[in-house]
């Protein structure tokens, strides 16, 4: 997903500000794949690769989190 992502960010023009970055296990398993936004700390779970352009346009460009993928409680 990792692609997806940086192929994203830039056709968005973000590339050279915002990072992709593969992590290893961030104690969310049960959330499926999950990423997390910082500095904003929102951890968005059960992502999946049609997500993606969603989470870019509207956290990473118009700055509102996407609220169905939000982790409870994070």
């Amino acid at each position: 997903m990792i692609p997806l992502f940086k192929q994203e960010l830039a056709k968005a023009g973000l590339s050279a500000e915002t990072r992709a970055q593969k992590a290893g296990c961030l104690d969310t398993c049960e959330f499926g794949p999950t990423v997390v936004i910082y500095p904003d700390s929102v951890w968005y779970g059960n992502v999946k690769p049609e997500d993606v352009p969603e989470i870019v346009k509207s956290h990473l460009i118009e700055g509102v989190p996407v609220e169905r993928l939000k982790i409870p409680g994070k």
